[in-house]
């Protein structure tokens, strides 16, 4: 492990690596799908938060410099950002995206009383049949192909299968240092899909997660890009009509790869007015 990472130990005692730069109230950050706190949006992200925050960029388990206890379970990673926040000093604002706002919006409904504000970008559920729906044993394919060792096939079948993407760009992919870093990661695709449960049928949301979502009772920013397809947004704005007390919002000109230069100021207004709010809320409960 390298010296400069910080550990903490989840619940079930597997070791969560996680950076921590910038000063001010914490700021905890989640990855989506393939991402990590060395590859993805949130390295470039964290520096653009950090001289506004304190910012938390952690692996999720299974990737990076954090550990991978088995039998995997969707309620494990919402033990390891318990383990994070505590670090951190509960409460703490935390950012979601993609698979990783899914998460973060289940950890938020879990953890009652540790979450300040909550922000997520674009949370990957299909909701309707604006595009088509990925096969109905997409889940035990993944788990197939993962067995049988197929890493570079999983990616290949996230991306054409899942995500609809055009099928030339796994071949483009093959060709970019990305390839090896998203084959070397592709078992956590299980994780992530345990994480949306069945929100990905193209069946409306599912009462399960609708239920956790009306348990968020935090502020929070809902985000989409305006150039990311129908599906995309209409699952987005499923979510903010779900959750008690959203703040709804579309960035100008981005797709789900957003890019952080343009996020950042977004969650910064955001996560700034909830922490002066909170600070006068208190200071007026304490006069």
């Amino acid at each position: 492990m390298n010296p400069a990472t910080r550990t903490v130990t989840s619940a079930d005692g597997t070791a969560i690596g996680y950076d921590r730069t910038g000063e001010g109230p914490a700021l905890v950050l989640v990855d989506g799908a393939f991402c990590s706190r060395s590859f993805g949006p949130m390295p470039e992200l964290a520096p653009l938060l950090a001289p506004n925050f304190t910012v938390y960029n952690y692996d999720r388990r299974g990737r990076g410099q954090s550990g991978d206890t088995q039998p995997y379970a969707a309620e494990r990673e919402i033990d390891d950002l318990e383990a994070l926040i505590d670090a951190a000093g509960a409460p703490v604002h935390l950012f979601g995206i993609s698979s990783g706002a899914v998460l973060a919006m289940r950890a938020t409904a879990a953890l009652p009383g540790k979450v300040r504000s909550l922000a997520v970008y674009e949370p990957p559920l299909l909701v309707d049949r604006s595009r088509p729906a990925p096969p109905e044993d997409y889940r035990k394919q993944v788990d197939d192909l993962i067995a049988a060792g197929r890493n570079g096939n999983v990616v290949s079948f996230f991306m054409t299968k899942v995500v609809a993407a055009p099928a030339f760009v796994p071949y483009v992919l093959r060709l970019t240092p990305a390839w090896p870093k998203l084959k070397a990661v592709a078992p956590t695709l299980r994780y992530d899909f345990a994480v949306l449960g069945d929100a990905f049928r193209g069946q409306g949301l599912p009462e399960e997660f609708r239920k956790v979502l009306g348990a968020i009772d935090v502020p929070t920013l809902v985000a989409d890009g305006g150039k990311s397809p129908a599906w995309m947004h209409n699952g987005v704005q499923a979510v903010a009509d779900a959750i008690p007390h959203p703040r709804r919002t579309t960035l100008p000109g981005q797709t789900h790869q957003v890019k952080p230069a343009l996020l950042a100021p977004a969650l910064i207004n955001f996560f700034r007015a909830e922490s002066r709010h909170g600070t006068e809320s208190r200071d007026g409960a304490e006069s």
